[in-house]
């Protein structure tokens, strides 16, 4: 599926802009989340083998997940699960809607394999994304694996009233989806309110991550690091995108690199990849990691967990290498364990750390 991908429908898709190409793909998955014989028959092409993972108190079907950016508003849930995806974390969600920045706001470095995006927290508000959320639940057509969800401020929130952005937004989430299942501040904030739905329902508190920009020196990792126990975070997301160019003479790639945005994909691995294995070493392995950027391939997702991710997620490498690609790597990973002689995938977290 891979080669007919990256031979008859990536360069179609990448004659649009990138943006455009995007909310294609995301319409076409939304229609076939809304159609149970359709999501039935894209599992059957690509859905993964087994590989069981627990984390964070949940049973997760293999360790590959898709990464927040790709389905903002959620609307095409039950297609990250038919396509073999382990977890999905939908959002970036800020409380209030809110447009994003002015287009074009996305743009492929396709000799690097890399995209840069500024797209300013695009996204249609917590409240719409939690009703969303609970129409799938209500349907029965939730994806039969964890989901997640990503928050961010909203821009028009001042930075001192960041704890009660996020606030809101993690309460409108929690009250609409009761599933069992300064950043100081803004983490005592969510705790409190973590804490005060799981009394008033009865389940248990839900998971909070803080995902880490890959451009954070290690000291600066270091001092995050000390907000663990009091703040109770259950694990960190390495990485976010990067600010950092790397160097080419590539007149059409050095002019992608020029524009303003995060870059993610192939150049960031390696970054990624060191502030996984310092994470993990600092924390001595007992903070569960998960793993993202340049993750193209089973090698790349292997190198991850070795150095001490836990689980890993994707973004671009989906861009460009199909929607098969996490049936390919978990069906890589699987074959990368039974060579080791290992019992399971979390036997190899960091391994090599």
């Amino acid at each position: 599926m891979s080669w007919w991908y990256k031979q008859l429908v990536r360069p179609a898709l990448f004659e649009m802009d990138s943006e455009a190409a995007h909310n294609l793909a995301l319409e076409n998955l939304a229609r076939v989340s809304h159609a149970p014989v359709l999501c039935e028959a894209m599992a059957e092409m690509f859905s993964a083998p087994p590989l069981p993972v627990k984390c964070f108190g949940l049973d997760f079907p293999n360790p590959v997940g898709l990464a927040a950016g790709m389905d903002k508003r959620g609307v095409a849930m039950p297609a990250w699960a038919a396509l073999g995806f382990g977890f999905s974390e939908a959002g970036g969600v800020t409380w209030h809607e809110q447009p994003g920045n002015p287009q074009p706001r996305m743009f492929r470095g396709i000799p690097d394999e890399a995209l840069v995006n500024r797209m300013g927290f695009n996204n249609g508000g917590a409240p719409a994304l939690a009703a969303r959320l609970s129409e799938w639940k209500q349907s029965g057509r939730w994806p039969n694996h964890p989901v997640g969800i990503n928050l961010g401020k909203s821009k028009i929130t001042p930075n001192e009233q960041a704890a009660e952005d996020y606030a809101n937004s993690f309460r409108t989430l929690l009250r609409q989806l009761q599933d069992k299942s300064a950043l100081d501040q803004i983490l005592l904030a969510l705790q409190q309110i973590n804490s005060e739905l799981a009394q008033q329902t009865g389940f248990e508190k839900k998971p909070v991550l803080v995902k880490v920009a890959p451009d954070l020196t290690f000291d600066a990792l270091d001092e995050m690091l000390e907000l663990v126990g009091p703040r109770q975070l259950a694990g960190i997301v390495a990485t976010n995108t990067t600010i950092a160019r790397p160097e080419t003479k590539e007149p059409k790639l050095k002019a992608i690199y020029a524009e303003m945005g995060g870059l993610s994909g192939r150049p960031l691995r390696q970054r990624s990849t060191d502030v996984i294995r310092h994470l993990y070493k600092q924390t001595q392995g007992k903070l569960p990691l998960i793993g993202v950027g340049g993750i193209f391939t089973a090698e790349d997702a292997w190198e991850k967990i070795c150095a001490g991710a836990s689980l890993v997620q994707i973004y671009t490498g989906m861009v460009y290498e199909g929607p098969g690609i996490a049936k390919a790597i978990v069906k890589g990973l699987k074959t990368k364990v039974e060579e080791n002689g290992m019992k399971s995938i979390s036997d190899a977290v960091g391994t090599k750390a």
